[in-house]
């Protein structure tokens, strides 16, 4: 008995040993050799995901292509943010119109390709208005606000569309809808207000048809504005070939026109039933695109010349002073340019339409009227 007494200790150590290893194996299952890694360093909101072992070999993936602007360049990372305190909106596809409107804080912007109207203000995202259906190879040239935009909120544009060129109206809540048809589908073309503040200036491109190649005037509803050469007909003047731009001097109650030929660009002021001789030429062809009138001054952007040409205008219809271009190679290519109703100068880019967009092209961009006088041939 005292031997058995003496081996208790030992058979219930060896039982208690026993049921230790079997609890093991039920808990913890042997999953065979098993890598040591370190834990992780800043894991979670501040830090990366954890660092494998260098023997594991990452799982096979195909990662998605960065999403393209137009142009082929990347979008920036993050918020699309200009450093230029001038820029009001960027990433943005080429600027075809620019509306500014009435507190002349903020804009209406339709970019070219996409047909999309978009309200633009600085520090802020821009907000779509409306889309207009496009043709992306001619697309949006032109955008304004009613003439009676204080009370109807009515936008017009000029847009080629895929049944052809296009004036349409754009009522808040409801689809673009055009007023007047027929025109040339081209990627030229300009649309303003006319001097007596009723009716539209538009500029078409040279093409098939009775409204090719001319400065036509109509009224809100698209029929022949009083006071045409023809009563019957919106076609005020002939003889365009590539417009770029149409702007009225509302005091003097003049129109110009800036014009593309094959040969050199042009100005012209239209006078009903004639474009008559150019006002202004540039036989170096930079690409004249949107202008606009100052108190004095005429302002005319530059697509290929990536400038600015500010003309004065004097008494006898010629230009006084020696005009320079001015902004030049700051912003590339400028499209539309119009003023506010505080005296400032809205400007549109189209550098995506060239082969070197910057980063955050393309861009609107709100500056303080420039001065100064280029070489060209009057």
């Amino acid at each position: 008995m005292a031997g058995v007494t003496a081996r208790l200790p030992l058979l219930v150590a060896a039982l208690l040993a026993s049921l230790v290893l079997v609890s093991g194996c039920a808990t913890f299952p042997d999953q065979g050799a098993r890598e040591w890694r370190p834990k992780a360093e800043g894991e979670g909101e501040l830090g990366g995901p954890p660092a494998l072992a260098p023997t594991e070999e990452p799982p096979p993936s195909t990662p998605a292509p960065p999403q393209q602007q137009p142009g082929g360049q990347p979008p920036p990372p993050g918020p699309c943010e200009d450093p230029d305190p001038q820029v009001v909106a960027a990433c943005l596809g080429p600027v075809g119109a620019v509306a500014v409107l009435p507190a002349g804080d903020q804009a209406l912007v339709a970019e070219r390709r996409t047909g999309q109207v978009l309200q633009v203000r600085r520090d802020a995202d821009p907000v779509p208005v409306a889309t207009v259906p496009v043709d992306p190879a001619t697309g949006v040239s032109g955008l304004v606000l009613s003439p009676g935009y204080a009370e109807d909120r009515l936008l017009y544009v000029l847009a080629g569309t895929p049944d052809g060129g296009q004036v349409l109206r754009i009522a808040p809540g409801e689809p673009p809808k055009p007023v007047l048809t027929g025109l040339p589908n081209t990627a030229g073309g300009a649309l303003a207000v006319d001097a007596d503040g009723s009716s539209l200036l538009v500029a078409t491109g040279a093409g098939e048809g009775p409204l090719a190649g001319a400065v036509l005037r109509i009224d809100t509803l698209g029929r022949p504005a009083p006071g045409n050469p023809d009563p019957a007909s919106p076609v005020l003047a002939r003889g365009l070939t590539d417009p770029g731009g149409v702007c009225v001097d509302p005091a003097a109650r003049t129109t110009w026109v800036t014009d593309r030929t094959p040969a050199r660009d042009v100005l012209y002021q239209v006078s009903p039933g004639r474009l008559g001789a150019p006002a202004w030429t540039w036989p170096d062809r930079p690409g004249v695109a949107g202008c606009t009138v100052l108190p004095g001054t005429l302002v005319v952007a530059q697509r290929t010349a990536e400038a600015l040409f500010v003309l004065t205008p004097g008494r006898d219809g010629g230009f006084t002073g020696d005009p320079k271009p001015v902004l030049e190679q700051t912003y590339g290519a400028i499209g539309p340019v119009t003023m506010a109703p505080d005296g400032l100068l809205w400007l549109g880019t189209v550098n995506r339409d060239g082969a070197a967009p910057g980063r955050t092209d393309d861009r609107v961009i709100r500056i303080q009227p420039p001065t100064g006088g280029g070489e060209s041939a009057a």
